[in-house]
């Protein structure tokens, strides 16, 4: 397992932008492929955006499709979720998570290794 630490969250308004960050401590981090969920709660975990190894293949769920972006930096072990157009339903904690073996889908529980969260919180 790949040790995770997501930052940036924080109160925002809604329209508002925020970027998260999630770095990861393994030094072959550009094998990963690296997947944002969020829960909000009382609600189960929602995939959010995925980006595989060496940034090949980007998906994102139909809820953030032209208003959040998922990238990764394999010089600073660091991968991204830039969030623009932030609404009240994008409240959440966002989880980083990460797989060495190249799991690139939207279930949560496949990948191996994931972070302790970041609150994000978009006020009307």
């Amino acid at each position: 397992q790949v040790q995770l630490v997501e930052s940036g969250g924080r109160l925002v308004q809604a329209g508002g932008s925020l970027r998260l960050s999630c770095v990861a401590s393994e030094r072959t981090f550009g094998i990963y492929s690296m997947a944002w969920f969020r829960q909000a709660p009382g609600k189960g975990r929602e995939f959010v955006a995925a980006i595989s190894s060496r940034s090949g293949s980007i998906k994102s769920a139909d809820s953030v499709k032209g208003r959040f972006t998922i990238s990764r930096d394999d010089s600073k072990n660091t991968v991204y979720l830039q969030m623009n157009d932030l609404k009240p339903d994008d409240s959440a904690v966002y989880y980083c998570e990460a797989d060495g073996l190249g799991y690139f889908g939207e279930e949560s529980g496949s990948y191996d290794s994931w972070g302790q969260g970041t609150q994000v919180t978009v006020s009307s």
